[in-house]
C-alpha cells in the first residue's frame, strides 16, 4: 500500500524559502508521477507541481513557475518542493500526491492521484 508523508512546512516571511519533502513507501510500477497541491482554508485543492518519477519532467502551476521547483531522488524515495520567494498567498496546506492512473492526460488535474499524504502547513507573514 502506497503510503506518503509531507514534511518541512513551517512559517517563514515574505520573500524567505522553504523546501517540502515528500517521503513515499510501497510504490508500485505504476505509479509514474508525484503531484504537489496545495488547499487553502475554504477553497479547492489547487495543483502546484509535478514530477514524473523516471524521467523527472516536472509542471508547474503559474503562479508558481520560476519560484517553486520540484525535484526527486529516487533512491531515496523522495520529491521535494523547492519554494523560494514565497509571499502571503503560498500560504496554505501543502499535499503530496502519488499519480498511478491517466498517464496520458494533464498532471495538474487530481484525477489519476489515488493516494495523498496527510499535509504539511505553510504559512507566509507579511
Amino acid at each position: 500500500q502506497v503510503q506518503l508523508v509531507e514534511s518541512g512546512g513551517g512559517l517563514v516571511q515574505t520573500g524567505n524559502s522553504l523546501t517540502l519533502s515528500c517521503t513515499i513507501s510501497g510504490r508500485t510500477v505504476k505509479s509514474f508521477a508525484t503531484g504537489w497541491f496545495r488547499q487553502r482554508p475554504g477553497m479547492d485543492r489547487q495543483f502546484v507541481a509535478a514530477i514524473r518519477r523516471y524521467s523527472g519532467v516536472t509542471a508547474y502551476s503559474d503562479s508558481v513557475k520560476g519560484r517553486f521547483t520540484a525535484s526527486r531522488d529516487n533512491a531515496k524515495n523522495t520529491v521535494y518542493l523547492q519554494m523560494n520567494n514565497l509571499n502571503p498567498e503560498d500560504t496554505a496546506v501543502y499535499f503530496c500526491a502519488d499519480r498511478d492512473q491517466y498517464p496520458t492526460e494533464d498532471l495538474s488535474s487530481t484525477r489519476g492521484y489515488s493516494t495523498w499524504g496527510q499535509g504539511t502547513q505553510v504559512t507566509v507573514s507579511s
